[in-house]
């Protein structure tokens, strides 16, 4: 028989305890004041860091700004077209390492998930080095839009690709091969089988994966550095090259806008790969 705790030894008692309220609210303030502080401040009359009155003219200035626009354009491109890409080849390698065994299976899946534990500065710098020793930087300079972000779009694939793989595998983990089986017993071939049986288990977690990737395309900074060539400016870029030049509404405006869409994607990918209280 398992001890009875006492009042104020549950978990919940723990954690309603004054100084344990205190350093959690500590933490949200010093994690969120600063985007809370931008956000707030993007709808300011006034660049300077007082607050002279409330207006949605920095979002208007920010649409019609033809190089942020242009940058907008350019993200949300490189992310929809990686986003597509990962997911599929995310889902190949993970149904790949679940359903499998091949010689030096443990290294392969070690080595898929470098780009998830390697700081991305490294990642980036190495992407650089390939891209120049290859040609790719300076190649695809005057290719037609979007062919001229090749080398972002390659990047962002392989970054993102082993984070749909994750999401995918761990999905199969809880798969019923039984259904399989049922399946086939009762006529079913083998690609009706992984069409109507396995694909739709999957869906939750390739939508999932897929809006993560898109996540990580859309937010990225560093690696996305390292891969551009000229005229191929990406959203995150372009708000760190105008943070330089000095501060400006429009910057606050327009990374609101992408807080908004990361958050977004983030809680629908979060709500999607949670498991369903049904336990299918």
């Amino acid at each position: 028989m398992s001890k009875q705790l006492k009042p104020g030894q549950g978990p919940l008692d723990y954690a309603r305890r004054p100084w344990i309220m205190t350093l959690f609210a500590g933490v949200l303030v010093f994690l969120y004041a600063p985007i809370a502080s931008l956000i707030a401040f993007s709808f300011n009359v006034d660049k300077s860091g007082v607050w002279h009155g409330f207006t949605f003219m920095n979002y208007v200035k920010a649409w019609h700004n033809e190089a942020i626009f242009y940058a907008l354009s350019n993200s949300i491109t490189i992310a929809i077209l990686s986003t597509i890409f990962s997911t599929i080849f995310g889902a190949m390698t993970a149904l790949a390492l679940w359903r499998f065994k091949f010689p030096f299976k443990n290294a392969y899946e070690g080595f898929m998930t470098l780009p998830i534990v390697v700081p991305e500065i490294c990642m980036g710098i190495s992407l650089a080095m390939f891209f120049s020793y290859t040609g790719m930087m300076a190649g695809v300079r005057d290719w037609l839009w979007p062919f001229n972000l090749i080398n972002i779009i390659f990047a962002h694939i392989a970054f993102c690709f082993p984070f749909v793989a994750v999401v995918v595998r761990a999905r199969l983990q809880g798969f019923n091969r039984q259904l399989e089986e049922a399946s086939k017993d009762l006529g079913a071939t083998e690609t009706q089988t992984f069409m109507n049986v396995l694909v739709p288990f999957m869906v939750p977690s390739l939508v999932a994966g897929g809006l993560l990737a898109f996540t990580l395309s859309l937010d990225d900074f560093v690696i996305t550095l390292f891969s551009s060539g000229p005229g191929s400016v990406t959203f995150p870029v372009k708000i760190y090259g105008m943070v330089k030049r000095g501060v400006d509404m429009q910057i606050n405006a327009a990374s609101t806008i992408l807080i908004v869409i990361t958050l977004a994607a983030t809680l629908l990918a979060m709500k999607l790969q949670a498991p369903n209280k049904s336990g299918h």
